[in-house]
């Protein structure tokens, strides 16, 4: 779900970045001091895990786990986000400085659609609702990645359609894992998942 630099046009840069300036104030304001070490982790763990591509036609896709971040930090995922998405910018050359605004919000959007979807089912359900979480973000993430690229040119329809389908089966590896994570954490550290972190 990275958009490289050099994709992207001014205004989609412009809001992307008006977005994430918003989810960061948030963000921050909504992050008490003892949850810092939680979302550094998340944040670290994020870092890692986006680095491992599959080529898939035009793109690759990669694991993004934004919707066990979302439902492990509600809206600490965006600054959690933004902050492995800058290092992975600026040490790595992947992303970028200047899409990092359309990428924090893309992700971070996804990341509390599935905070979301966690928070609105009950618990009984925590497991169903974990693989929802994790649907949820990969699809909301790959709408919005599309959308970035449409209103960009229109020369990237193609190209933006076929990123969206390559996203579906990853959509439901990504289900799969977050209710493996939820099921794990949610008995080794409850407070992780049910604690009051939400949106």
């Amino acid at each position: 779900m990275h958009i490289s630099e050099g994709v992207l046009s001014a205004p989609v840069l412009a809001a992307g970045w008006a977005v994430t300036a918003g989810g960061l104030a948030i963000g921050l304001r909504k992050t008490p001091v003892e949850e810092l070490p939680k979302t550094a982790l998340v944040s670290g763990v994020l870092f890692l895990i986006s680095l491992v591509h599959v080529p898939l036609g035009p793109s690759s896709i990669h694991l993004t786990l934004l919707g066990l971040a979302g439902v492990l930090l509600g809206w600490s995922a965006i600054p959690a986000l933004f902050t492995a998405l800058f290092l992975q910018g600026l040490l790595l050359q992947f992303g970028g400085l200047l899409s990092l605004g359309v990428n924090t919000a893309v992700m971070g959007s996804a990341a509390l659609a599935g905070c979301a979807v966690f928070k609105a089912l009950p618990r009984r359900v925590y497991l169903p609702a974990a693989f929802a979480a994790g649907f949820i973000a990969v699809i909301t993430g790959a709408v919005l990645v599309t959308a970035a690229l449409f209103f960009s040119s229109g020369n990237l329809a193609l190209t933006a359609t076929l990123i969206f389908a390559a996203n579906l089966p990853l959509a439901a590896v990504e289900g799969a894992i977050t209710v493996l994570m939820v099921l794990f954490l949610g008995r080794a550290l409850p407070d992780y998942v049910f604690g009051q972190t939400g949106i």
